[in-house]
């Protein structure tokens, strides 16, 4: 009896016996789209649980880990105002969280020189590393999936998501998109 080679690539993947259960039931069901579909969904969570291990492994929360990579998305440099815009959230619930991550040694607090009235939040070394540790561990899977492709099928594989997401982004009814 002929035993499958375990380091031949596999031809076929969960979401192919997936739709292969349900084409019996749903005739009307397109394999292509509900592979598609499928696919992108199961991507998702399993990027979402490398990402919440890395949290886990960098012993961040969630919160944490947004804040920091705000505020690493302005320079590192931002006042708490401009912090509770891009996270969505009301300044007293900034607050909590800078308290918090300023305890950690991750952000710190220092009076603005143009206005003394104001303050500037700026990640400490520790919270840089920190959020660049985390982020590297998602970046890594990222390429390590996305490197079964081709530089070529890579830029066309982000250009028909484009296309999918800018359809996706017209329905009027759906909440606003942000990250």
């Amino acid at each position: 009896m002929n035993q499958p080679d375990p380091a031949a690539p596999r031809e076929q993947d969960w979401t192919d016996g997936h739709v292969a259960r349900w084409q019996p039931f749903l005739p009307e069901l397109d394999p292509v789209v509900e592979g598609a579909v499928t696919r992108m969904k199961k991507l998702s969570v399993h990027l979402r649980r490398v990402r919440e291990q890395s949290l886990l492994d960098f012993d961040l929360e969630r919160h944490e880990f947004d804040t920091l990579h705000k505020l690493a998305g302005r320079g590192g440099s931002a006042a708490p105002s401009e912090l509770a815009q891009d996270l969505d959230l009301a300044p007293a619930s900034v607050t909590g969280r800078l308290d918090a991550l300023e305890r950690r040694g991750f952000v710190r607090r220092t009076p603005s020189t143009t206005d003394r009235r104001r303050v500037v939040v700026e990640l400490t070394d520790a919270g840089r590393t920190t959020w660049l540790g985390a982020m590297d561990v998602l970046g890594h899977e990222e390429e390590r999936l996305l490197g079964v492709l081709a530089p070529a099928e890579r830029t066309a594989l982000n250009d028909f998501l484009r296309r999918i997401m800018l359809a996706a982004e017209e329905d009027p009814s759906l909440p606003h998109w942000h990250g």
